[in-house]
């Protein structure tokens, strides 16, 4: 099999401007470097980047017609009429829905929720579904995640007699000439909306589900404050949104890094009961006695969000918002049993898809095609909820943007999930493709579309001559791996692992730190994994008198490229604890491995 070689860039360093910030600040020069490796340079910036209060947050008004939405709730509250939340069905979506449905519960509405099958739906509105919900007596619809791009859907909902609410941070449609096409709802609350003056545009669909609930919850209280009860509502919600924030890899900066931040702490602090049941299933239950260990974006993204997302991908992700709104402890546990069962299946079909996946790609010689485009038709209407998951693994693979389709062999219609790389915006590049679509939606970084089996080979075409032409070669340049400086494994210290933790929550264009040491030796390696799938890499780092454990996940398919080189290498790593049986050490989590003494940096 084919893989991408990675390009290693160092990033400048800058000891004068860092020792400065680092007295400004009164924190070590690491950590002041770190910052400014970051575009984070001016000392009141890096305060609020590093102490940030929930003070730091706009007002919930000032986001693009959440006053008005808030007003519509609450007369549709006062005369009793019934409202349904309508959320998404990832991450972002479930999470924003659960925090309007347990605000509006608690004031007394009458309130519903719908979370599409994946299936049997797809993404974002559906206009059957509306004429149903008007038909069983909702009057009042809110979007959670979607709803931005469906025009055609808006206007069903309004000839059915709805009032639609849409909160979204979505791209919007345009026309020809780039003007943005909005849908005829009664509200549109998105942070980017034309002639918006919000400062910050990058909340996700929970973030922007949180800012309309603070605002109900403030006019509930009669006030600028909420009330107490609400308050703590608004403690747990800000918990919710950081789950979304992180699983919707939007940048943890601003507003969203303040939202993290206190979101997590607020779950590993006081955990809602359907979160303690999640949490205690995910990542096990604290000891007696003992506080549980705080709560990461890297948990978040590597255990609670595919969690999270598990029954959305293979069945029906409503489950989830019941999890986390429920008040009954042994539902919480059921479902978080259920969803760690579900997690379990969907690993085992993303691993056999994306090796189906690479075996196509390999054996057809596409491997370096400008885009990739595969499907199969052993993938199914079944498989359509890791298709996204196995882009990802794709591009981390080829280094180029992938299209996977399933193709639903009982239906006209195929399914399909797109990933990118940097500086390829994919829901451009399937804009442009168009032609070949039933339909399409997403960003830059991941969408989603549909089309008729038989168009799929005229969008592989069009797909990788679209990728040629953005490329002006024959495909991507090669990834990167940015490293935050170099050095010597002698400096892998608690007191530097305590440094660079300033820097949590890490995430999208807060990257946890990397470094570069050279001039190692490998030694004791060997593969480990689950049962018979052996895919990581474990070995000491060597270097003088100083060795360190160091594992590399999914390398395992290095090994026999580092025992031809008698160890030599080069490590881009990040440091990580390791506790295990109350046990803590250091050790290096690998990034990306060369061989030889050194490495020449790009």
């Amino acid at each position: 099999m084919s893989r991408v070689e990675k390009v290693w860039r160092l990033l400048p360093q800058n000891p004068d401007t860092a020792h400065r910030l680092a007295g400004s600040l009164r924190v070590s020069p690491v950590v002041a470097q770190l910052l400014l490796n970051r575009g984070v340079s001016e000392p009141d910036h890096a305060r609020r980047f590093l102490d940030g209060s929930l003070s730091g947050l706009h007002a919930p008004g000032d986001l693009p017609d959440v006053p008005g939405a808030a007003d519509r709730l609450f007369r549709a509250i006062a005369e009793k009429r019934r409202i349904c939340v309508y959320g998404d069905y990832d991450v972002d979506g479930v999470t924003g829905t659960a925090i309007l449905v347990t605000l509006l519960t608690k004031l007394g509405a009458a309130v519903e929720f719908h979370v599409p099958h994946r299936l049997s739906e797809g993404y974002g509105l559906n206009a059957p579904r509306l004429r149903e919900l008007a038909a069983s007596g909702v009057s009042v619809v809110v979007s959670v995640d979607c709803g931005i791009a469906s025009i055609e859907e808006a206007e069903e909902a309004r000839a059915a007699g709805l009032e639609l609410i849409i909160t979204d941070h979505h791209e919007m449609r345009t026309d020809a000439a780039g003007v943005p096409i909005l849908p005829p709802a009664a509200c549109l609350v998105h942070p980017r909306l034309p002639g918006s003056t919000y400062p910050f545009g990058e909340l996700s669909g929970a973030g922007v589900a949180l800012k309309l609930a603070w605002e109900v919850a403030r006019r509930a209280s009669g006030g600028a404050k909420t009330s107490p009860e609400l308050r703590e509502f608004l403690l747990d919600a800000v918990g919710l949104a950081a789950l979304g924030l992180v699983a919707d890899v939007v940048p943890l900066h601003d507003e969203n890094r303040l939202l993290v931040k206190h979101g997590l702490a607020r779950i590993a602090e006081k955990p809602t009961i359907g979160l303690r049941a999640l949490l205690d299933a995910a990542m096990g239950r604290p000891e007696a006695g003992k506080e549980r260990k705080p709560v990461t974006a890297e948990d978040v993204g590597f255990r609670l969000g595919p969690r999270l997302n598990a029954a959305g991908r293979l069945q029906c992700a409503r489950m989830v918002v019941d999890l986390l709104t429920t008040t009954n402890t042994g539902k919480a546990q059921q479902i978080a049993a259920y969803l760690e069962d579900l997690n379990g299946q969907r690993q085992t079909l993303e691993r056999k898809i994306t090796q189906q996946a690479k075996d196509i790609i390999d054996a057809g010689g596409l491997a370096s095609a400008p885009g990739l485009v595969v499907w199969s038709p052993e993938w199914n209407e079944g498989h359509q909820g890791v298709v996204g998951i196995v882009a990802s693994r794709l591009v981390e693979t080829y280094g180029r943007p992938a299209l996977v389709i399933a193709t639903r062999t009982d239906e006209d219609i195929a399914v399909g999930s797109g990933r990118s790389v940097s500086g390829f915006p994919l829901h451009l590049a399937l804009k442009a493709c168009e032609a070949h679509l039933v339909g399409h939606g997403g960003h830059a970084a991941a969408a989603g579309f549909k089309l008729r089996p038989a168009n799929i080979p005229a969008l592989r075409d069009a797909f990788a001559a679209y990728a040629a032409a953005h490329f002006h070669t024959d495909g991507p340049p090669p990834p990167r791996v940015t490293l935050d400086a170099e050095v010597p494994l002698s400096a892998v210290t608690w007191g530097l692992l305590r440094d660079i933790d300033k820097l949590e929550p890490y995430g999208a264009q807060n990257p946890r730190p990397k470094f570069l040491a050279a001039g190692l030796r490998a030694e004791s390696l060997r593969t480990m994994g689950s049962g018979e799938v052996q895919k990581h890499l474990s070995f000491r780092a060597v270097q003088g008198d100083t060795s360190f454990r160091a594992v590399a996940w999914n390398m395992a398919d290095r090994m026999e490229e580092l025992l031809a080189a008698n160890g030599e290498c080069c490590l881009a790593f990040t440091p990580k604890v390791n506790d295990f049986r109350g046990q803590r050490s250091l050790e290096l989590q690998v990034i990306d491995v060369k061989v030889g003494k050194s490495v020449q940096l790009g």
